[in-house]
Formats: structure tokens, sequence, C-alpha cells
């Protein structure tokens, strides 16, 4: 297949999983998924009629077939047949459809990127597929060597050239795993985490409690929050010293702050004695007290350790307690790279932190069911010493 049959086949197999409903598929809902801007690479603008001459194509190479709608208007919908050419499982079905849709990528990513598809449980439930897929007596995925400068192994498939499709060129920027971060478990990274932030507390609260009178965007994002919240209960999940809670107070809003490390709530209350500051994990959020949910959740800055992987099931949560209305709000670093440090404040630390995709993370909040989705990207401040990107993203539940 050439790289325009690859990606309708693509659109074909991952709809008819994702929405089923709406499958069958016409030529326009075939376009609309060939030129999402999100989880397809390279993104592409096709019109319709080099959609409907690249179905004819597959229907003659036996790969898809026309069908009529059942009901309503007798419309031409197309159907995938690859599901009959191989003799695959569901879960290389799925890793077939994210090679076709995205080009070549490692073990992590496509654990990430196929989750609406296949639920893997780790990286190396996806290795083993591929391992199996690759040693077949006609392969349908090979393994390819790794570049200088490139992190981890990555894996394309077969059934047609991977190249025409997500070409690779010489500057093209190196991709990154980043679910390496809990490749000795998530418990491991966790302890990890609380016992580096445990720590520097006290330096980290020190350097950072001072720091929003000189970051205008992020006072008039989180002034905007507490006003949407209208005085109902607002939560931010890994508080560290309870700056930003005690800014959201400030602004009139019912603030509490949560956190993992048991040093930075101590910094936190000690700081802020009026507020409310817990230990606790933002995978296990629960509804306030005085209320049936949330009027909003920030996660600021406190996805920064976490896996890709991790992601959706973390959104999920955060999501859940929400009131109908409620906005979930993230704050974190964007790029692609995870980046390690074993001193920070001069205290020895063992931290990874992730900077984590800005396109994958608005379709998992989307993915979610929040709706009227922004996102926004700002540089680094160099005299604050920034070096990374940073991406909020401000999304609400549907109303009741």
């Amino acid at each position: 297949m050439d790289a325009e049959e690859q990606r309708v086949l693509g659109v074909l197999l991952e709809k008819q999983v994702t929405v089923p409903a709406s499958y069958p598929m016409t030529p326009a809902a075939v376009r609309t998924g060939c030129n999402q801007s999100s989880s397809r690479e390279p993104v592409v603008d096709y019109d319709e009629p080099l959609v409907e001459a690249v179905l004819k194509r597959l229907k003659e190479k036996g790969l898809t077939r026309v069908v009529w709608a059942d009901t309503g208007r007798r419309t031409l919908k197309h159907h995938q047949l690859l599901d009959e050419v191989l003799d695959y499982s569901a879960a290389e079905r799925a890793l077939l459809t994210v090679l076709l849709l995205r080009g070549p990528q490692s073990a992590g990513e496509l654990r990430t990127r196929t989750d609406r598809l296949y639920p893997f449980d780790d990286r190396g439930q996806v290795e083993q597929h591929l391992r199996e897929m690759a040693s077949r007596p006609e392969p349908w995925v090979r393994e390819l060597p790794r570049p200088s400068g490139r992190q981890d192994v990555r894996w394309v498939h077969l059934l047609g050239d991977p190249a025409a499709a997500a070409p690779e060129t010489a500057s093209a920027a190196p991709t990154v795993d980043r679910d390496t971060v809990i490749a000795g478990g998530a418990e491991a990274r966790d302890a990890k985490v609380r016992a580096s932030y445990d720590a520097i507390a006290a330096a980290y609260a020190e350097a950072l409690t001072g720091e929003l009178p000189a970051l205008p965007f992020e006072r008039w994002l989180l002034d905007r929050v507490a006003a949407d919240a209208d005085g109902g209960p607002v939560v931010e999940v890994g508080c560290g010293p309870g700056h930003v809670t005690a800014h959201l107070a400030e602004a009139g809003a019912d603030a509490t702050g949560l956190d993992l490390s048991p040093g930075m709530v101590e910094q936190a209350r000690s700081r802020y004695p009026d507020g409310v500051y817990e230990t606790g994990d933002l995978r296990r959020l629960m509804r306030p007290t005085s209320a049936p949910g949330w009027s909003a959740v920030l996660a600021w800055y406190s996805l920064i350790h976490s896996a890709a992987s991790e992601l959706p099931d973390a959104i999920g949560a955060l999501t859940r307690p929400l009131l109908p209305g409620g906005l979930l709000v993230l704050a974190m670093h964007t790029g692609d790279a995870v980046r390690h440090l074993d001193a920070w404040f001069d205290v020895p630390v063992d931290l990874d932190f992730v900077l984590h995709d800005r396109a994958q993370v608005v379709a998992l909040v989307e993915a979610a069911g929040l709706v009227d989705v922004e996102w926004y990207v700002r540089g680094p401040v160099a005299s604050r010493g920034e070096t990374t990107q940073r991406l909020y993203v401000v999304a609400r539940r549907p109303p009741a």
C-alpha cells in the first residue's frame, strides 16, 4: 500500500472500534478521519475526490468493500476487509492500526496510543506481541535499527512502504519513550517522588512560593478559575508548598490543596495556616464533603512525573469528581524528552521529569468526555532559568 492507502485503511480500522455507531463509513467521514490534526503523523489535507479514488484502489486490492446504509437514505459506505485477510488477534490489530496511522513508533508509544483500541497491561506485553508479529513466516512488523541520538527502539509495519506515510528526515527530532519512568514499576516511581520532594520541601518552598507575581499568564488563568467556581469548592492536586492553592483562596475560591509528599503538606500548612492542605493521591481523588462535586480540579504541574500511559487513568480520576459544568485545569511541561535529576537545590534526589506531548494530552482530555477544550503553550521565561515550554489545558465537564 502507498501512503494514502495506509492512511485510509488505518482510519477504517480505527473508527470501526472507536465509533462503531457511524461505521461503515462514507467517503466524507473517511476524509475527516484522515485529516485529523491529532493521532495522525503526518497531518494531511485530503479532499473527497482523492479519498474516493483511494477507496477504489483499496477495493481493487481486496481490502475494502462497498455496502449500503441499513437505514435512512441509501448511502454508499465503506467497510475494511483486513480482518478477513490477516489472521490477527485484537491486540495485533490495534498495533497495526496505530502503525498505519502514525508510522514508526516505540513500544511505549504504541501502548499509550492504542489505549482506545486494546487495553495492553504494560509495555512488555506490547513488545511480546510485536516480536510474535515480526517472527511470522511473512512478518507484519520489524524492528528498526536504533540511530545515533535516539533513545529507544522503534517498530514499523510491513503492510506497505511506511517511509511514504511518515518519512524520516535527518533533522527529525528523536522520539522519546515516556513510559521509561515506570520501568521499575509505578510504586517504585511513587516512592522516589515522595522521598525526593520530602527531602527538598523546605528549599523548594523558599524558592517558589513567591513566583506568581512574576507570572502574569498563570495569575490570569488562576483568577479565571476562581471566578468560574463562584465560591464553590476547588482542589489543587499536587499542591506542593501551597502557594497556588492560597492564591485561589485569595481570589475567592473555597480552595483545598492535596499532595503526595507529607513534607510539602507540612510546608503548606506552616506557610498558609488558614488554608486546608491534606496528604493524598490524585489518582484516588474523592468528592468534597461540602458539595456533590468539585467546581474545579487543578493538576498544576502534578503529572510531570507520570508516564504517558498513565495519563488516561489520571485524567479520568480527576474528571469523575467534577460537578457538571466544572473545570479541569492541567499545567505541565511539554516537549519530546524525559529529563533526570539526581540533585535539586543541592539535595540528592531521584526524579524523572516527563515532557508530555501537547496533541496527546489534548486528545486524552477530549476522550475523557470533556468539552470546551482550550490549550495554551508559552515559552520558557529565561530570567527564571526555565528551559521548557509550558502547556496549560482548560476543559469543562458537560452540564447535566
